[in-house]
């Protein structure tokens, strides 16, 4: 079952709507959730410009590009150190910059089981930590935060349903086959098991996962969504 409530959305002047972003709401809880056709579109993470600088905002990932490229959907893609470097496994094109992270530690990526998002040519999936350790996958671009939100189709074992931490959140999903990734932000606070339950119930995703809260920011400008802040560490897009 989906509800959605969705806003018209209006398509960038010369350019072909690359992703669909709508705004929704589920048990009382607002969302916006941007689906992208991975076999069809340029998925990608973000973290460096070319002379190894950290990028930090949506306006400086889109300075990076070539010319008559653009950037069309954007968010923060996982958590990051004081100096905005990842704090776990991080690939970009293809190149690692942080080795992956499978023990307990402090915080929300600590909160085990965590996982990967990992991205490639034809899909993109959200891996548990241990599975993605065993498995050893191929991943052009990867990011690890934690925790998972759905895991084989189950909530994490440790979501409340009365907990009291509310934040606004944001967070990837993907489908079972791999050809649809979702990603949702929160447009009030919510409880990590409300979370969870949008991307089980609602989107129906078998695996996803939780990227940030307090510094959670979506660049969506089909829906006129630039979102200010924090300067962040490694971010997703889409290119066109």
């Amino acid at each position: 079952m989906r509800v959605l409530l969705t806003l018209v959305l209006l398509a960038l002047p010369g350019l072909a709507t690359a992703v669909t972003c709508e705004d929704t709401s589920y048990e009382a809880n607002r969302y916006t959730v941007c689906t992208v056709d991975v076999a069809t579109e340029d998925l990608r993470l973000f973290l460096r410009d070319d002379q190894g600088a950290i990028l930090g905002q949506f306006r400086d990932v889109e300075s990076t590009l070539s010319d008559g490229k653009a950037l069309t959907f954007a968010m923060n893609a996982g958590m990051y150190h004081s100096d905005r470097s990842p704090v776990g496994h991080y690939v970009e094109n293809g190149v690692e910059e942080m080795r992956l992270l499978t023990g307990a530690s402090n915080g929300n990526f600590g909160l085990l089981p965590n996982g990967v998002f990992c991205i490639n040519d034809a899909r993109a999936d959200v891996i548990e930590t241990l599975a993605f350790a065993r498995t050893s996958p191929s991943c052009n671009h990867a990011t690890q935060s934690g925790p998972m939100l759905v895991i084989d189709g189950a909530l994490h074992p440790r979501f409340l349903v009365d907990s009291t931490s509310r934040f606004r959140r944001n967070g990837v999903g993907t489908s079972t086959d791999g050809q649809t990734a979702y990603f949702v932000i929160s447009r009030n606070a919510v409880s990590f098991h409300e979370f969870g339950r949008y991307f089980r119930d609602v989107l129906q995703t078998p695996n996803a996962l939780y990227f940030d809260g307090k510094i959670s920011r979506l660049y969506a400008p089909q829906i006129n969504r630039n979102d200010p802040g924090f300067l962040l560490g490694p971010i997703v897009g889409v290119v066109q």
